[in-house]
């Protein structure tokens, strides 16, 4: 016969893990109580042992046969094994004898989420309420389920609660910022975050938030102050000093970004992405040299971040190395091949080496991706103007206006272009409705044909528009 021995609660858990493990490996049947066993299961699903802990929940039941929580346990468990419905029939079973217990409709509702079966994952997150103490876990598995079903508004509801019963739920606050940017609703996000460190001024995460908020409403000197009280909070706080950087960027002051960036080091392993964004803040110093080393850095890090790819490009077309610009400017762009600013610069680049061909099929390219991109139309008619192609010129300056009505640059250049064809009633229509759209900008046609500054027809009407 068997001998069977007794653990309790009072031993050690790491002895209980010892001794099941001894029983296991000597084929014995030992008698461990309910809190062992709870013990045991924790320590495994701690090591991400999920087989382990399973095998410890089935060993609890059969001898607890009527503990609920080993039933719960098995049920979160098979869960992770991706063995549905056994989890669902333990979770019936637990409900069987502690139906009050609010795991079992918690776990409950995950499962219904996870089969975005949303409904029903709704009403066991709503009993699980009705059961349980501390809520605002359930509140924020609820926010949850409305933000899947594309109702941002209500999860803010519920957000707002789980920070009402807990002020120091950290994924409710970030989930509430997301909610905020979905519906693109910054004002209100701000709002909220400034009440919210009315009560709780030291909640690195609340000034953190603020700061991403103030950083979308482009207040930039108002976000760098709300990332400056978030690090002050935390000081290791990586992303704040990241977006901080940012913020910086974007107030054109590229020394003290890459001072900001550094700091990032120090709390965290580098990565490609503020590599790419230091490169980038020696790129606007025009410290070319600088600029490509961390560039450098940030493709070996990551090989698909097309951003530092297209980076070591701009570094070498400032160099007027448009050859070798093009070969990084093209790696950028089988990574991102949509890109219209990648294509842009290939356009550029490959006008710059006298491809003709080639910059006028990138130019179509940039155009057809971004048709508000003003710069990029221009660029794309002087090659055909350049060309004697006047008639393609013209075609292009059309449909850049039909794309940008409102573009007095296009209007001018148009003008100049009809004036080179000879069609001079339809450049005078057009020169009336550029200098309508903006008459300081009649200085463009005098660029493009220096001649039309003796022409008095011309100069007539720009003088009626300007006075």
């Amino acid at each position: 016969m068997e001998e069977e021995f007794e653990f309790g609660f009072t031993e050690d858990p790491k002895f209980s893990v010892e001794r099941y493990e001894e029983m296991i490996r000597n084929q014995d049947q030992y008698f461990f109580d309910a809190q062992a066993f709870e013990n045991i299961i924790d320590y495994y699903i701690e090591k991400n042992d999920p087989a382990r802990a399973l095998q410890v929940a089935e060993y609890a039941i059969s001898q607890h046969p009527f503990a609920a929580v080993f039933l719960i346990k098995q049920a979160q468990l098979l869960v992770i094994a991706n063995k549905i419905d056994d989890a669902f029939a333990s979770l019936d079973k637990a409900a069987m004898l502690e139906a009050s217990d609010p795991d079992i409709y918690l776990i409950r509702g995950n499962i219904y989420e996870g089969m975005e079966r949303f409904t029903e994952a709704l009403e066991s997150y709503e009993k699980a309420l009705d059961l349980a103490e501390e809520t605002d876990e359930i509140l924020l598995h609820i926010a949850y389920v409305y933000q899947n079903m594309g109702d941002y508004e209500t999860a803010i509801t519920y957000l707002k609660l789980c920070l009402k019963q807990n002020m120091e739920n950290q994924d409710a606050l970030y989930e509430l910022a997301f909610c905020y940017d979905v519906l693109d609703n910054q004002e209100e996000s701000v709002q909220f975050y400034q009440q919210y460190i009315d009560n709780e001024p030291y909640s690195y995460a609340a000034w953190y938030n603020l700061g991403n908020a103030f950083t979308k409403l482009s207040l930039f000197e108002k976000a760098i102050d709300a990332y400056d009280y978030a690090i002050l909070i935390k000081d290791s706080f990586a992303s704040a000093y990241f977006n901080k950087g940012n913020a910086l960027v974007n107030l054109e002051k590229y020394a003290e970004a890459i001072e900001v960036y550094r700091h990032t080091f120090e709390y965290e392993q580098p990565n490609a992405d503020t590599y790419c964004a230091i490169g980038e803040c020696y790129e606007k110093l025009e410290q070319m040299d600088d600029a490509r080393v961390f560039y450098k850095k940030s493709v070996k890090m990551d090989p698909k971040l097309a951003d530092a790819w297209f980076g070591i490009g701009v570094t070498l077309d400032f160099e007027e190395r448009y050859f070798e610009a093009l070969h990084f400017y093209k790696k950028a762009l089988d990574l991102d091949i949509a890109n219209a600013d990648y294509w842009f610069a290939i356009a550029d680049a490959e006008y710059k080496l006298g491809h003709l061909t080639e910059a006028e099929t990138a130019y179509e390219k940039v155009v057809e991706l971004n048709p508000i991109d003003v710069d990029a139309w221009l660029d794309y008619s002087s090659i055909l103007y350049e060309q004697s192609r006047l008639t393609g010129a013209i075609e292009i300056m059309a449909e850049a206006i039909k794309n940008n009505p409102d573009a007095a640059e296009l209007y001018y250049r148009m003008v100049a272009y009809l004036f080179a064809k000879g069609d001079y009633n339809e450049a005078l229509n057009y020169l009336e409705l550029a200098l309508a759209a903006d008459p300081e900008k009649h200085y463009i046609l005098f660029d493009y044909l220096p001649q039309l500054q003796e022409n008095k027809v011309i100069l007539d009407i720009i003088n009626r528009y300007s006075r």
